[in-house]
């Protein structure tokens, strides 16, 4: 009796200890090396790249999948990285690491392999032979299933840019989340255009069996040209949360040649939106890596056909300037003028900055307009965000901006003439002409100086800076 009561309390403590420690999850891994070594596996690499250095889909799929199984956190190591809401954390399988996958009764492992000199990353899936004619197909298309289910949970559109090209970097692309609030309501831009634009983007997205049956690809291009803050980069904001399309946005300075550009050409997705801004800064300077060749090559030569549903987007401030091989149609579709602030755009502004759809300074603020003055949306949004608190006060400032920049363009055109007459005594004995243009652009500085000290003293919670300025831009 006396052993038999020793014999309980040695297993009770036993089992305490396995319990209590690691003991157990040390059998239990051991038992599965012994075990697994008693039957043939077979691999299968996932690669992050194809052998054109083109992202392969299927690694995004099966990434996305094994970071949302329960099983990740079982991993030796695993990392902690902080989503986009701010209590949202998720766990991301760390290099050389594995996670065990149940599908059918069958186990699979993943490994995530990450190569030490050229930093490309792979997934290795390794199941028994005997399992792989049952489950390999069926598992590939549960996880197609599940990343479509994800992503459509997530619909998290995304920016892109592209980085300097260097050895250990794992792809051309760095990406953070999208969150411009620009929508296609707030676009400042005639009714009747934008609905024509939302219409096209939207027959376009309906379109895949008609440019297959044309023998086209299906991509569709704009150029938006316009002066400086009149609206484009809002206008692509807009396209990108319309469609839920990333966004792709190629800065030419980091681009070393033309090899260079088409690599970045096929490492972007489908549903994109691919951006080339101020493109006649690059196409007149001779010192820029990608030749000109390349550029249009890469507008719709063979490379562009590496991918589908896709969007090019080209700004421009003159396309005047442009040569005309560059807009022929084929490299661009659609071409959109966003033009300087006309009375029309000046309602938009005020309707959606101050809350104003008719004032008694609008007839005023419309006669200016008339006269030729023009600034653009951006400096008319620039002072209604500053003056918001006085709508009233917000007009004003406008009607005088308006009237300083009336008064130097008349000046500036003054004389332009006289310089083109060569008229050099007439020049000088109306030299004040020349004073008086610089006085009123120095006057219009004053201007925006004077709002800056207005606005900080009557509203101490607006700070007036760039980022204001930028989300007034476009």
């Amino acid at each position: 009796m006396f052993w038999y009561l020793i014999a309980i309390i040695a297993s009770g403590l036993f089992l305490k200890i396995l319990l209590k420690t690691s003991v157990l999850q040390i059998v239990k891994k051991w038992w599965r090396f012994l075990e697994d070594g008693c039957y043939v596996y077979q691999f299968y690499r996932v690669p992050q790249f194809n052998h054109n250095m083109q992202e392969n889909q299927l690694y995004r799929k099966v990434s996305t999948y094994l970071n949302s199984l329960p099983c990740v956190e079982d991993s030796d190591f695993t990392n902690l990285i902080s989503g986009d809401k701010s209590n949202e954390i998720s766990l991301v399988l760390d290099a050389n690491q594995m996670v065990v996958d149940k599908f059918l009764g069958a186990r699979v492992f993943w490994i995530n392999k990450k190569d030490e000199f050229t930093g490309l990353k792979s997934l290795v899936m390794k199941i028994r032979k005997k399992d792989k004619r049952r489950i390999l197909q069926p598992y590939l298309q549960y996880i197609h299933s599940v990343f479509d289910e994800i992503e459509q949970r997530k619909k998290e559109v995304r920016l892109f840019v592209n980085v300097d090209n260097e050895p250990q970097r794992n792809g051309r692309w760095r990406s953070v989340p999208f969150a411009h609030p620009a929508t296609f309501d707030t676009v400042v831009m005639d009714t009747d255009l934008k609905n024509k634009v939302k219409s096209d983007l939207e027959s376009f997205q309906k379109s895949k069996q008609y440019y297959h049956r044309l023998g086209r690809v299906w991509k569709r291009s704009y150029l938006l040209y316009g002066p400086s803050g009149t609206g484009k980069s809002t206008f692509i904001a807009g396209i990108a949360n319309l469609l839920n399309y990333d966004v792709y946005d190629v800065d030419l300075s980091k681009v070393t040649d033309d090899s260079d550009l088409k690599t970045l050409l096929l490492q972007t997705t489908n549903k994109s939106l691919i951006v080339i801004e101020d493109l006649d800064r690059y196409l007149g300077t001779k010192s820029t890596a990608p030749s000109l060749s390349g550029i249009l090559n890469f507008m719709d030569g063979i490379f562009s056909c590496c991918g589908e549903e896709r969007i090019m987007i080209y700004t421009i401030n003159n396309k005047d300037q442009i040569d005309p091989t560059v807009l022929r149609p084929g490299r661009i579709d659609v071409h959109i003028h966003f033009p300087l602030c006309n009375f029309n755009s000046f309602k938009t502004l005020a309707n959606s900055h101050l809350g104003l759809k008719d004032h008694k300074l609008f007839p005023q603020v419309e006669e200016i307009f008339q006269t030729g003055a023009a600034l653009s949306p951006a400096e008319i949004g620039e002072i209604m965000i500053s003056n918001r608190s006085s709508p009233t006060r917000a007009l004003k400032t406008v009607i005088s901006a308006l009237q300083i920049n009336t008064e130097s363009r008349a000046a500036t055109r003054h004389a332009r003439r006289l310089s083109e007459s060569g008229s050099v005594r007439a020049a000088e004995e109306t030299g004040e002409s020349g004073i008086f243009c610089k006085e009123n652009l120095r006057e219009f500085k004053k201007l925006y100086g004077l709002l800056r000290v207005r606005s900080c003293r009557k509203d101490s919670s607006y700070e007036f800076d760039t980022s204001d300025k930028d989300n007034s831009k476009a």
